[in-house]
């Protein structure tokens, strides 16, 4: 936010330097993050001066040059070469000296050099309006009144503005200082703490008149929840013409460009007292009835930056009967506004509902001053009080009559805060006991009005255009910001206390992990946590009740928190692919979102993405496919660092996966993995295959933090592992085989694993091969050939008897 300090001036008077006011700002709250220079004339007209034009003759070698004998009240005239055809003896124009800066329109500068044209010296240049930012016109040079002396600076002939301008880091909350006028009435407050006391200065609105009542515009609110005050006036016989110097100034030093005098006043007082305002052509208003209200989902409409918008049955409009002029709050129309054409203005001051006014321009993707200040929230009993300033400076620059009352619909009064503020509490939170006469000192310098006094605290009344100030812990921070931070002391004596932590934080066993991932070529990506909805249908254990909505969704693709991390990292890989990065290897830790029970519940996941080739090209070695027994390394040497070991595996019940299996820690899921389901991919335009692993973070974090080391003899007695390349149905699933291997042998038969998958040529039709390992373990005895050849010769004839398997 941009604030003129010569504006800031009118409302009070204070002669301290920018810097110093600037300091004092900054300790209040209103951060000032730079102060840059203004000049209403670029420059300053530094080294132009009147000369008088002694002589004027035609240039030997150019017909369109002219030599002149310009007297600069230095001593002797000076020859200058000038090419305007307007120029004439006896003159008196704006000559830049040698050495003097001059900026082109496109503020890029030049020099005024000694020179010869064609022939002649030129020692200087006789300027036009365009040249010294005086005007746009080039047809000639600048004839000054004939009774300038020579040798004046022409900086005391134009009136030259220059102002400091602060650039104010404005936090959301501080909506009430979202002007000139705020930012005054905060800096009277920090100057009363300072022992200087002054007075603000309001702009004044005592000369307020209606001439007459002829041209009343009827106002009809539909929905006071979302427009809870709306005023209107007629103004007639106005003249829309270019706005005075002064004006154009003001906003010219805070960076807004003028436009006409009418247009222009309305974003001066809003700058001035941050009340926002709209001026209608009247002449568009048919019906001659303005209808505050909501239109039809879909209906089109023009705003002025001339983009045709759809409307949302949720968007407050300003309408002539049904037809819409304008979004409130927003953005007027582009055929209601006022035009060189205009003689009858409706001026509009209102109070907008700021959550409606926040929702309408993100839907819009509108970001204008008005939004900025009506979705912070304004104050609402400045509205007529500003409607009324705008209309004298309107009669005052642009002429009319005031020809209506002042409409204003303000049926439920929006009231002041109540607050009880405690001393105990007051001391307890700023550290520091401030005097009661000190506290209220401050209160009163910010309007906060003190209804009683207690021995333990004030009754409160907080002003309602302080929206930010409605706690007691709200007020305290009030009292301290201008008390002022620094003026709190501290001791020299440092306290530490030492705090209990655990081995086992989750954002160190994160880290030891990512950096694991890293070393193996997995890289890390943050993907949001806003998805669409439609994600759900892909997976059936997803529950669409369990779906945590977003109240203000900017799209329906962002409309629900995720419930997994599948699809974000899918979208991931799509993105990868599409850009020609087909060999990746991801991983994320973020959380999943879900509604169980009416409470909203979140949960820690850690995902793997593995597709394509397993490591870069190189001609040193062949290209390898990333396979399910390659991720499943991945997984297990996760699991190693982590210390958990002897985890169950068991067949992943998930729709997620065409091919997958768990690990286990007793009934609890640590992570699922294997190959996405191709209906899955195919959604998100991936073609090849795709490798998942989701580690439920939460559930290992406990795991660890419960875990009791134990130290146990190692088995005097070996495993053994026997394998089976087996030749199966396409139906049958590696749950099936796990099933019935460890249902025929329960005692010595300890692991069952899946360690690899083919599909493709070389099978038979509906056919495909799973390797799998068995562990064999006796703890009391050495597994003799014998029982081993026995136990896998039962598991080899139950799978042919009861899964149709073939041994390859």
């Amino acid at each position: 936010m941009k604030i003129s300090y010569n504006w800031l001036k009118q409302f009070i008077k204070i002669d301290w330097d920018a810097e110093k006011t600037g300091e004092l700002l900054t300790d209040l709250g209103l951060e000032v993050e730079g102060v840059d220079t203004f000049e209403s004339i670029k420059g300053g007209l530094k080294g132009i001066v009147v000369g008088h034009v002694l002589e004027c003759s035609q240039h030997g070698n150019a017909d369109k040059l002219k030599v002149t004998k310009v007297d600069l009240g230095q001593g002797e005239p000076v020859q200058i070469v000038c090419g305007a055809p307007n120029v004439a003896q006896g003159q008196k124009v704006a000559v830049a000296t040698i050495g003097t800066q001059l900026y082109t329109n496109d503020g890029e500068t030049f020099a005024i050099k000694k020179g010869k044209i064609r022939g002649e010296e030129s020692f200087g240049m006789i300027c036009a309006e365009d040249e010294l930012g005086l005007g746009g016109s080039h047809d000639g040079i600048i004839v000054l009144d004939a009774n300038l002396k020579p040798g004046t600076p022409l900086a005391e002939v134009y009136e030259i503005e220059n102002d400091q301008v602060f650039e104010i880091g404005l936090t959301p909350n501080r909506a009430d200082a979202m002007s000139h006028w705020g930012a005054a009435r905060d800096l009277k407050a920090g100057l009363q703490q300072q022992g200087i006391t002054l007075e603000l200065i309001s702009p004044s609105v005592s000369s307020f008149n209606v001439e007459n009542r002829l041209h009343k515009i009827d106002i009809e609110v539909e929905n006071y929840e979302l427009a809870p005050r709306y005023c209107g006036v007629s103004i007639t016989g106005v003249e829309i013409k270019e706005s005075p110097e002064w004006l154009k100034n003001r906003l010219n030093a805070i960076g807004l460009t003028p436009k006409n005098n009418v247009v222009d006043i309305t974003n001066y007082v809003m700058h001035e007292l941050g009340q926002p305002l709209h001026a209608f052509d009247a002449a568009t208003i048919s019906t001659g009835k303005i209808k505050v209200k909501t239109l039809t989902e879909g209906t089109l409409f023009t705003t002025l930056d001339e983009v045709e918008r759809k409307l949302s049955a949720e968007d407050l409009m300003i309408c002539d009967g049904d037809t819409p002029l304008c979004i409130a709050g927003v953005l007027g129309g582009l055929n209601s506004g006022v035009s060189k054409n205009t003689t009858q203005v409706f001026l509009e001051s209102a109070y907008f509902d700021p959550v409606s006014i926040r929702k309408t321009a993100k839907r819009h993707g509108l970001n204008t001053d008005a939004s900025f200040r009506f979705e912070r929230g304004i104050d609402p009993n400045a509205t007529e009080y500003a409607l009324k300033r705008a209309t004298l400076l309107i009669q005052e620059l642009a002429g009319g009559l005031i020809t209506s009352d002042i409409a204003d619909l303000y049926p439920k009064k929006i009231e002041d805060f109540q607050v009880f503020l405690s001393f105990e509490n007051t001391k307890k939170l700023i550290g520091e006991e401030i005097p009661e006469e000190t506290i209220k000192s401050i209160l009163s310098s910010l309007d906060i009005k003190i209804n009683n006094v207690t021995e333990s605290g004030l009754g409160l009344t907080i002003p309602v255009y302080r929206n930010d100030v409605q706690r007691e812990a709200d007020v305290i921070e009030e009292i301290l910001r201008v008390y002022g931070y620094n003026n709190i002391g501290f001791t020299t004596k440092l306290n530490a206390s030492i705090a209990s932590v655990n081995k086992i934080e989750d954002y160190k066993i994160q880290n030891t992990i990512a950096e694991q991932l890293v070393g193996q070529g997995f890289s890390e990506i943050m993907a949001n946590s806003l998805t669409t909805p439609k994600y759900i249908g892909f997976v059936n254990e997803l529950n669409e009740n369990e779906n945590v909505d977003i109240l203000n969704p900017l799209s329906t693709d962002l409309s629900v928190m995720r419930q997994s991390l599948l699809f974000s990292g899918l979208e991931a890989v799509s993105y990868n692919i599409n850009r020609q990065n087909a060999d990746l290897k991801l991983f994320e830790f973020g959380k999943t979102y879900h509604k169980i029970e009416g409470a909203n519940v979140e949960n820690k996941h850690l995902s793997l993405f593995v597709t394509g080739n397993q490591d870069s090209e190189s001609w040193l070695s062949p290209q390898q496919k990333s396979s399910f027994f390659f991720i499943k390394a991945i997984v297990e040497r996760v699991f190693e660092r982590l210390g958990l070991r002897n985890l169950q595996t068991v067949p992943a019940n998930s729709s997620v996966f065409s091919e997958g299996i768990s690990l286990n820690q007793g009934n609890k899921i640590l992570v699922e993995l294997g190959v996405v389901d191709s209906k899955i991919t195919k959604s998100f335009g991936i073609t090849q295959s795709v490798l998942f692993a989701d580690f439920n973070w939460d559930e290992i974090i406990g795991n660890l933090k419960s875990k009791n080391t134990k130290v146990t003899d190692i088995s005097k007695f070996q495993s053994a592992r026997r394998d089976f390349a087996l030749l199966l149905n396409e139906s049958i699933t590696y749950k099936q085989i796990h099933d019935l291997a460890l249902k025929q042998e329960k005692k010595l038969l300890k692991e069952v694993s899946l360690f690899d998958v083919y599909q493709g040529k070389n099978l038979p039709n509906g056919k495909k091969s799973y390797a799998v390992s068995f562990k064999l373990h006796d703890s009391n005895k050495t597994l003799t050939d014998k029982q081993i050849d026995k136990i896998m010769n039962k598991l080899q004839k139950s799978f042919e008897n009861e899964l149709g398997a073939e041994l390859r």
